[in-house]
């Protein structure tokens, strides 16, 4: 014998039925919020790579294929562990060198700073770092000296999966570029011509409506 299912109470409208289509329009929703945030570094990528004006060359060499950074094993110069996620929504300038930081590596220092500087209006918009591969404790007087360089302790070993190098050469030998969203996406020679890697860097942020 069939028993009847009870009657909805008076006024209650009948629960609808599942909609499987609900979940994959949720989902849907999801990938268009993330490519609406992604959007403006995706455009400058095009804008600055794909479609540049005619005649123009880049110094810098775009990461192929596009990587982001992963959570990489960091500590301060107080000794206190550090993410790196913190530098999200912030273009970064980075370089990689040990402690002890000989005369190429001031001479970076002193290049990111006036790199960042030397993009006037946009400055605000990046953040130096420098990652030491080593235990030697940077001296006092350069820290001081490049007051507001983030300086991060790291695994050598976790970072030669990270950046890519040409054969023959260091990842000492380079400055690297890591987009707001955490994409490592561009190098230069360390040693390259401050004016060129200048030009490129103020184009790129032009062409970027985020960081």
């Amino acid at each position: 014998m069939t028993t009847a299912s009870p009657p909805h109470p008076p006024g209650a409208a009948p629960e609808p039925a599942a909609r499987p289509g609900r979940f994959r329009h949720a989902r849907l929703k999801l990938v268009a919020v993330l490519l609406v945030c992604a959007s403006p570094v995706i455009a400058s990528y095009l804008a600055y790579y794909v479609m540049p004006p005619m005649g123009r060359t880049n110094f810098g060499t775009l990461v192929e294929p596009q990587r982001p950074v992963p959570e990489l094993k960091l500590v301060g110069v107080d000794g206190k562990p550090a993410r790196f996620a913190s530098l999200l929504g912030q273009w970064v300038l980075l370089q990689v060198d040990a402690g002890a930081c000989d005369r190429p590596c001031v001479d970076k220092l002193y290049a990111l700073r006036q790199q960042r500087t030397m993009t006037g209006k946009h400055r605000d918009r990046i953040d130096r770092v420098w990652l030491v591969t080593d235990g030697t404790a940077p001296s006092p007087e350069l820290l001081r000296d490049y007051e507001g360089t983030v300086v991060l302790r790291v695994d050598p070993a976790e970072l030669a999966a990270l950046l890519p190098v040409e054969p023959g050469r260091r990842v000492e030998d380079y400055l690297y570029v890591v987009d707001p969203l955490g994409n490592l996406m561009m190098r230069f020679p360390a040693d390259g011509e401050p004016s060129k890697i200048r030009k490129d860097i103020s184009r790129l942020l032009k062409a970027s409506r985020v960081g």
